[in-house]
């Protein structure tokens, strides 16, 4: 189905911007493919972060620019800076790094093996919140988790029937999958039915897996959409003198500054006509399935698209949510004063104290709250770029003053906008999509040179802590597809740079560290991406799971020892002290050596602290070296840079190393020409060597 899945389509104006207009438009069939609300939603975007479009034969129209249980403590250190800036960089369990485990609720516990594409809930299963037992929680952390982020919890449209509790019927002409989209939200202030034991008490079920998992010592994370809703939004279970979405707006006109949605006055919908053989549901039939849905007068759809039919490729389930941008592009709301970059939490709720600011700036407001007082600790925000950041800046500082800990996730693709999003709208990390994500993967592709690895980082110095790093979401191809690398273990010195390279928290998304591959044909959607929109199992994750005991025991060899690396890896990043220090490449300084180039990799962290008895400094660092190699082992030879020796007051000796990953010993070998230690790395292997030193305080 060419063109119409959502995760890769209707985000691809982000994925693919603003490193160069010739990276944005290279793929011109791709291009065409695209709806032209999104193909002027991409250059739109291309020329707000400053790159000009390869080519003019497109034209553009104006476009929107883009309680915490008593015992849970959080460990946090303030950042360089945060005084002014009022960051928080959080901890790992073990006082190193978050980690983030990224779980599909939906498919999560399903133990049916049917995979019908467009199968029902009854021929494929679904998983519930009660899956997620106190063993299935234990063995989620034993990767280093602290916080599990459950995907596709807010109450979104499907294509189930809840009216017997009171839920409407929602329109399959307007849902993507049989299971819908978990980002078309239809009631923010309660959970999906699909995902409880019993739906007339879902909320309770959610509360109760709030509490597991906080008993189990991690955190929770859920979405929020703020961009856009559902086409049929209807919260039946908003708290009391909270108004529905759009219930208060006069449709009569395009844009009111306290419309929470865009019109199209005096036209009604149109539903999307259906491209490349798609059929909603895959052609079966269903209750309301008449290529119809009634909505005077249209809304504008979710990407921006403005005609009363959008196009197959826009997301037509969805409708923008306004938040005082005028069509025009220009801001129906106060802007924050020069310096409030350089301001904190405090200064920037109080400057919105006194404003008047758009209805769904207080609205999303309220929905955030809700769900913090009910003992979320954080939210991952869909394409928040797409939302001016002054509201990130009202929202996300109304949240950490009153809940300085919680972990603000949001999805930025654009490496332009990076600073923008974290001084001014407060967020705590963002997506390293775009230039590092992108450039590990050439890597494990084949076509990448290691050495952009060491240029992306730079690129972030500064804010590199902030910048979560992934391998796998729900949006990208799983790595042992055949699209993406076709061999799990391409994964594995990725996953050693990825975790181990920044302070910035690592993602794991669930089925990851068992090599999944993302290989069924679910129904909407293509396969490489385990689906987010049908009902289905997911066969490596489900051998994993081994029908509830959540012991690994149906897994096979090679998927064992796959997981047992990922313990390893994400529990040095959770838990050693050096994740908090300080970074530098030592790949430029050993090109010259032996075998060593392009698929090798290498770089030390490190970190120090005084002994308050001896007086002494303690060094810990550990000296990281992958060979991305599939064919080729790596036996060289590498040195360390001689400022790196200095500033680290090395003697020359020999110092032990402890291999940290293969339990091995090495040497480094500091002389008055210079400090080396040898390598002997299989193919797609890495050493994590651990290198402790004293030296008296001066």
């Amino acid at each position: 189905m060419q063109g119409i899945c959502f995760s890769i389509l209707a985000k691809v104006a982000f994925i693919k911007h603003c490193l160069t207009s010739q990276y944005i438009l290279r793929d011109s069939k791709m291009l065409q493919s695209l709806s032209h609300p999104i193909k002027t939603l991409l250059l739109t975007t291309c020329v707000v972060a400053g790159c000009s479009p390869a080519t003019s034969s497109i034209t553009t129209d104006t476009t929107q620019p883009l309680t915490k249980p008593a015992n849970m403590t959080e460990n946090h250190m303030t950042m360089p800076g945060s005084n002014v800036e009022g960051w928080t960089m959080h901890h790992g369990k073990g006082g190193g790094k978050p980690v983030v485990y990224q779980v599909f609720t939906r498919l999560f516990g399903n133990t049916n093996d049917t995979n019908i594409p467009w199968g029902t809930i009854e021929q494929n299963g679904v998983g519930k919140f009660n899956d997620f037992t106190d063993v299935a929680l234990q063995g989620i952390a034993e990767l280093g988790v602290s916080h599990i982020w459950y995907t596709g919890v807010p109450h979104h449209a499907l294509v189930n029937d809840y009216t017997d509790f009171g839920i409407t019927l929602d329109d399959p002409d307007v849902i993507k999958g049989r299971a819908g989209s978990p980002y078309a939200i239809k009631d923010y202030y309660n959970v999906n039915p699909d995902l409880a034991v019993d739906p007339a008490n879902r909320l309770v079920e959610f509360e109760a897996l709030i509490a597991r998992t906080h008993a189990n010592g991690m955190k929770v994370i859920i979405d929020i959409v703020p961009n856009h809703v559902a086409r049929q939004y209807e919260s039946l279970s908003r708290p009391e003198g909270i108004a529905n979405l759009g219930e208060n707006d006069d449709t009569s006109v395009e844009y009111a500054r306290d419309n929470n949605f865009y019109y199209v006055p005096g036209q009604a919908f149109v539903v999307p006509e259906p491209k490349g053989g798609y059929q909603p549901l895959g052609g079966e039939s269903a209750p309301l399935l008449d290529a119809k849905f009634t909505e005077i007068p249209a809304k504008w759809t979710g990407n921006g698209a403005r005609a009363p039919q959008p196009d197959i490729n826009d997301w037509y389930e969805t409708v923008k949510v306004n938040y005082g941008v005028k069509p025009d592009g220009t801001y129906d709301f106060p802007t924050l004063p020069k310096g409030y970059d350089k301001k904190g939490v405090a200064e920037h709720h109080a400057f919105w104290q006194d404003k008047k600011l758009p209805n769904s700036w207080y609205q999303f407001h309220d929905i955030v709250h809700y769900w913090l007082e009910k003992g979320v600790d954080g939210f991952r925000y869909d394409m928040a770029e797409m939302v001016p950041s002054e509201f990130w800046s009202f929202l996300n500082s109304s949240i950490k003053v009153k809940y300085p800990d919680t972990f603000l996730l949001a999805e930025v693709y654009n490496p332009s906008l990076f600073r923008e999003y974290l001084h001014i709208g407060k967020m705590d990390y963002l997506y390293d999509k775009v230039d590092f994500y992108d450039s590990l993967k050439a890597v494990m592709q084949g076509h990448g040179d290691t050495a952009s690895l060491a240029s992306v980082q730079n690129n972030v110095s500064d804010v590199d802590a902030h910048m979560l790093h992934f391998l796998e979401n729900h949006d990208e191809q799983r790595i042992a597809s055949p699209e993406f690398a076709g061999d799990m273990h391409k994964g594995k010195p990725a996953l050693v740079i990825s975790a181990l390279i920044s302070k910035s928290p690592t993602m794991l998304y669930f089925g990851q560290d068992v090599g999944e591959d993302g290989s069924e044909e679910t129904g909407f959607g293509d396969p490489s991406r385990t689906t987010i929109f049908d009902y289905a199992g997911v066969p490596a994750h489900q051998r994993w799971m081994n029908e509830g005991k959540f012991d690994g025991g149906s897994l096979s060899a090679e998927e064992k020892a796959l997981r047992e690396y990922y313990k390893i890896v994400m529990n040095i990043s959770a838990n050693h002290p050096a994740m908090l220090g300080e970074y530098m490449s030592l790949h430029e300084s050993n090109l010259t050596a032996k075998d060593y180039g392009r698929l090798q990799f290498s770089f030390v962290r490190h970190a120090h602290h005084q002994d308050h008895v001896t007086g002494k400094i303690k060094h810990r660092a550990l000296l990281v070296v992958n060979n991305f190699d599939s064919e080729n082992s790596l036996i060289s030879t590498l040195s360390l840079p001689d400022t790196l020796v200095n500033q680290w007051a090395l003697s020359q000796s020999s110092y032990p190393l402890h291999d940290l990953i293969n339990k091995g010993l090495g040497e480094l070998r500091v002389t008055k020409s210079g400090a080396y230690f040898d390598v002997n790395l299989a193919p797609l292997a890495s050493v994590v060597f651990e290198l402790t030193w004293s030296v008296n305080h001066e």
